[in-house]
Parts: structure tokens; C-alpha cells; sequence
């Protein structure tokens, strides 16, 4: 993968921080798209001329499209590259070879997660990692700490774009453009459109089958209006991130700063499972061991509505006699579904299928504990 330097813009907000944006700004402002910050970026949260309920349901049936070029983007690179990233990261790099990417999560001495992110394994001594964008720089900084002569971890987070195509009819797009289709789930391989590099991962964050391509940033907005031409022709469309946040609500996959965080643990969050337990060394094993042992206080379930309540992040659950049982982490509209959905952190003594009360807005809103995913999911 070849490293070209981005060209980042940036606009100011109305308290004066500067906002970030991806190379695709322009083309987001042209289509309508209603804008907010987003970690530090002006990001589109929908599009005119349909919403978060048709570009979810794009997704669902046919294809969408997602800038998420706010995402990080480093590299450790250097003799044992791969055997320092396993002994700092939780899941177990050993496990895949090169040419796969791995979901795993970095986390600080107590357990908590600093942020999760995927890991490209191009080999013995070079690592791709793409964290979340506001952890980036913490993520570059504890990994740059650590690592022995010899190795160097560098921010490429302004380098390269990431475009989403995501949908059951994604293959289609990609093929209308030339780029390799096939492999296994999360396998990536190094492709070129049009002579120009691009990096074709088959990843997401929706449930459903698709990719995740990585051009240079400045090869982002031809290869853009490419693929948002060529999903057109299917039923597809532009989506932005309220699509991306209902779609990942409905898996149950799990938002850094919501449902994973400093005080929200793997073991909390039902993700052990990126976790490699018979490793010898990893960031937070002692406290992570000694949690999983002891049984965490608290586990991450899914919320389903019985009635026409929404639950939102921080709104309290009650258990049947009215005694405060947990939180909502993650809270929205299940456009599949067409009922509230959300993910809670509750206490050991709520079990799957028990009734809980969610309180929305000062009224109690019923609801049913479930294992997620909502809906099903086909990403393979």
C-alpha cells in the first residue's frame, strides 16, 4: 500500500474548533446532505431526497454507499511488526494469515477499551490498522510508546480515503468498475481502478454483504462517483452515517464511546469472543481475566419495544418492581423492524426474555431483553 499525503480541509464551528473534512465534502454538500460534526469531522448524516429510512432500507435490499474516510488509517511496520501488535491488541493476530483483517480492540491496564478497530495482516512486519477517528492519535500514541527499536508506527490517518459499499447487490458495483469480488469474509487484497491503487477489503458494518475500499485520499472523489453511478443503476444510493448507526444497531455491533469505552469492558460488552485468552501477553489481560473469573457486574443486552417507546443512550431501565437495573447504551428506530431497538448494559440479574421498563422521557416504556442481532445478518 503506497502512503501519499492527504490534503485535509477544515471549517470552523460556532464555538471556533475546527471541524475535519473528508475529500468527499463537496460531493456531499451537491447531493443535499445534511452535515454535523461527527469525532471531530463534518460528516453527512443523510441525503436529500430520501432520509435514513430509505437509505437504510438501500442497504438492506439493494446497495448503498458510505463515506467514512474519518476513520484512522496507521501502519506498524518493521521487523516483528506483527508479533508486537499481538502482544499489545486482544484478539489473536496468530489466528489469520496475511491477506486477512482481524476486528480486535486496544485496551488500557484496567480493561477498558480505548477503542476498537481492524487489523490488516500484510505479514510478519507490517500491520495495517484502521482505529476509530477520534481514537486515532491514542491509539498511535500507546502503540509509538511501546514499540522497540527498530519498529515505527506512523499516523496515516489523512493518507487514504474508506469507502463503504454495502448491500446484497455490492458485488454488482464493484464488478461495474473492475475491482476483485471474490474472497472470504474480512479478506482484503491489493487492487487497482484505473491504474490507481485500492485496497478492496470484504468488511462492514451493516450486517450485509459488501466491502470496504481504501483508495489514496486524493483518488477518493473519482472512485466515489464511480461507485455511486454504478449503484444507482442497481436501486442504490448515497448513505450516510444515520443509516450507518440503524444498520449497526439492528447487528448489534458495538460504538466505541457508547457501548465499548474506558468503563465498558470486552467482557461487559459480550466481546470476548475478540479476545485472545490463551495469549501470553495483550494490554489489560491481568484485569480482563480476572474479570471474566469473577463474572462481570453488569453484560450488554439487546432491548426490543412492545409498545411505541424508542430508547436512547443513558436512559434508565427499571426492572418490574421499578428498581434501576442498567442503561441504554445505544438507542434507536429499527427501520426493518419498524419498533424501538437498543442495546443496554444491565445488571447480572436480568436474564434474556424478561420484561424491563426503559424510561423515556419521565414515562415508562416496555420492553423485552433479547440477544441481538434484530434482524438477520448474511455479511458472509
Amino acid at each position: 500500500m503506497a502512503e501519499t499525503p492527504g490534503n485535509t480541509e477544515t471549517t470552523e464551528t460556532s464555538g471556533g474548533a475546527a471541524l475535519l473534512r473528508t475529500p468527499l465534502f463537496e460531493r456531499h454538500v451537491e447531493a443535499g446532505a445534511k452535515l454535523a460534526s461527527f469525532s471531530g469531522w463534518e460528516m453527512p448524516i443523510e441525503y436529500a431526497g430520501g432520509g435514513v429510512l430509505a437509505e437504510h432500507k438501500a442497504v438492506r435490499e439493494a446497495v448503498g454507499v458510505f463515506d467514512v474516510s474519518h476513520l484512522g488509517k496507521a501502519r506498524v511496520a518493521g521487523p516483528g511488526a506483527a508479533a508486537f501488535v499481538n502482544a499489545t491488541l486482544t484478539n489473536d493476530l496468530g489466528r489469520v494469515s496475511p491477506g486477512q483483517a482481524q476486528y480486535t480492540l486496544c485496551c488500557d491496564e484496567s480493561g477498558g477499551v480505548v477503542d476498537d478497530l481492524i487489523a490488516y495482516l500484510y505479514g510478519d512486519d507490517d500491520v495495517f490498522l484502521v482505529p476509530n477517528a477520534a481514537n486515532t492519535a491514542e491509539v498511535v500514541r500507546r502503540l509509538a510508546a511501546a514499540a522497540p527499536p527498530g519498529l515505527t508506527v506512523t499516523n496515516l490517518h489523512e493518507a487514504y480515503g474508506v469507502l463503504a459499499v454495502q448491500g446484497p447487490r455490492a458485488p454488482e458495483v464493484l464488478a461495474a468498475l473492475g475491482l476483485p469480488t471474490e474472497g472470504d469474509y474480512m479478506s482484503f487484497r491489493d487492487a487497482e481502478w484505473k491504474g490507481r491503487p485500492v485496497v478492496v477489503c470484504r468488511s462492514g458494518y451493516t450486517g450485509e454483504r459488501g466491502y470496504e475500499l481504501l483508495p489514496r485520499w486524493g483518488d477518493a472523489v473519482e472512485l466515489w462517483d464511480a461507485l455511486v453511478a454504478a449503484a444507482a443503476g442497481l436501486g442504490g444510493r448515497p448513505c450516510g452515517l444515520g443509516a450507518r448507526d440503524t444498520l449497526r444497531t439492528e447487528m448489534g455491533y458495538p460504538l466505541h464511546g457508547q457501548d465499548l469505552s474506558l468503563s465498558i469492558s470486552p467482557v461487559r460488552a459480550r466481546s470476548g469472543w475478540a479476545v485472545g485468552w490463551g495469549k501470553e501477553a495483550f494490554w489489560g489481560r491481568e484485569a480482563l481475566l480476572a474479570e471474566r473469573a469473577a463474572g462481570a457486574t453488569h453484560l450488554l443486552w439487546g432491548l426490543k419495544a412492545t409498545d411505541r417507546g424508542i430508547p436512547r443512550p443513558h436512559m434508565r431501565v427499571l426492572d418490574a418492581a421499578g428498581a434501576d437495573v442498567g442503561e441504554v447504551t445505544s438507542g434507536t428506530f429499527s427501520p426493518t423492524l419498524r419498533l424501538g431497538i437498543g442495546l443496554a448494559l444491565l445488571d447480572r440479574s436480568v436474564s434474556e426474555g424478561d420484561e424491563v421498563g426503559v424510561d423515556v422521557r419521565g414515562r415508562r416504556s416496555t420492553m423485552t431483553v433479547v440477544r441481538p442481532p434484530f434482524v438477520p445478518s448474511s455479511p458472509k
